[in-house]
């Protein structure tokens, strides 16, 4: 028989649960106070990534030979949830690898790790604001045909843009801004059929502009090209795709750029300043529904202002520094007069009317 004192320990518990010690399946008074549950969230363990992929991502933190550098990539421990990976959820292979900058990463010496073509599920590669990572963009990349994103910015990397690149037909965007990239722009580039974004500033990239790059894929990628050393004319056939944003600025281009032009276009930003260029500008066709964006400061372009640019919102406009002549183009939405003061229109042969001084 149980004692009186765990029969009152009984009633007291079946209270609290808000039961009824007489039958379990009565419902409590109304004036009891139920007792609030919550509930318990369980915890998803870290899983390990694929062997052979934890195999390579320890022979890249080998590689690159830091004592501080990628310290939670520790082999006794579940590489999905290692610092600057991801793994896909379904099949825990590595899908992304992103070394940035950091106070620690700063100071990384030493190339791009050959071994990194050896993560074969790998859609996401970037090394990111690292000084120190100097060396070529090594073959072994060209092994990584699930690539989709490709970022290798502000380093000291060195030598050509590989041809190889034009073998990641997966690739979504190129971006090799901010580098010692030298030589010419490979013309196989082109074959990537899926680039939407192809990022080659800010390097010291020679040679011309290749023909071929008119071959992309309508509507064709984003290209930004500025902050190089390239020469030579703007090929054609850039006048058969209709990029967003279309950037060769800060390089010695001479000739004609009004192939990137045109009414019918949805072209959002056209900068071709600080060039060589010479042409009519009068002639030049106005993407009028889309534009946003015209910079063609510092170079040698003529002619008049097209009177479309009056019916243009434009965020960003300089024509300064060229050969432009006439009456500004009054009228329309007015943003050529009041958003853009007389520093967007200076020092050209005789460019006149508001915000400059009225026209003779």
């Amino acid at each position: 028989m149980f004692c009186r004192a765990t029969i009152a320990l009984t009633l007291t518990l079946l209270s609290l649960l808000s039961l009824s010690p007489l039958g379990f399946g009565s419902s409590p008074p109304q004036s009891s106070q139920s007792l609030s549950v919550m509930p318990i969230t369980p915890i998803t363990p870290i899983k390990d990534c694929n062997s052979q992929d934890k195999k390579v991502l320890l022979q890249i933190k080998k590689d690159l030979n830091n004592p501080y550098l990628l310290a939670s990539w520790d082999p006794k421990t579940p590489c999905c949830g290692w610092y600057l990976i991801q793994c896909d959820e379904i099949t825990d292979r590595i899908i992304s690898l992103s070394i940035r900058d950091s106070p620690v990463f700063t100071n990384l010496t030493g190339h791009i790790p050959p071994s990194v073509g050896d993560l074969p599920y790998l859609q996401s590669l970037s090394f990111h604001r690292l000084p120190y990572l100097t060396g070529p963009i090594p073959p072994t990349i060209a092994k990584l045909k699930n690539l989709k994103y490709l970022f290798i910015e502000y380093t000291n990397v060195s030598g050509p843009v590989p041809p190889f690149l034009a073998q990641l037909k997966n690739l979504i965007l190129l971006h090799l801004t901010g580098n010692y990239l030298s030589g010419p722009i490979p013309s196989a580039l082109s074959q990537l059929p899926k680039l939407t974004s192809l990022r080659l500033d800010g390097n010291k990239l020679t040679g011309s502009i290749p023909e071929s790059f008119g071959s992309f894929k309508k509507p064709g990628p984003d290209i930004i090209l500025s902050r190089n050393q390239l020469s030579g004319t703007i090929p054609t056939s850039l006048g058969q795709i209709d990029p967003d944003t279309i950037d060769l600025s800060r390089n010695k281009l001479v000739g004609d750029a009004s192939v990137l032009f045109g009414s019918k276009k949805r072209t959002q930003k056209i900068d071709i300043s600080r060039n060589l260029l010479s042409f009519d500008f009068s002639k030049v066709q106005i993407p009028i529904k889309s534009l946003i964006w015209l910079d063609i400061n510092h170079n040698n372009i003529y002619g008049k202002l097209p009177v479309e640019l009056a019916k243009v919102e434009l965020q960003q406009f300089n024509v300064s520094y060229n050969k432009l002549c006439g009456q500004i183009p009054q009228g329309g939405t007015k943003r050529l007069q009041d958003n853009f003061d007389k520093y967007a229109y200076l020092h050209n042969k005789c460019l006149c009317g508001a915000p400059l001084s009225k026209c003779k």
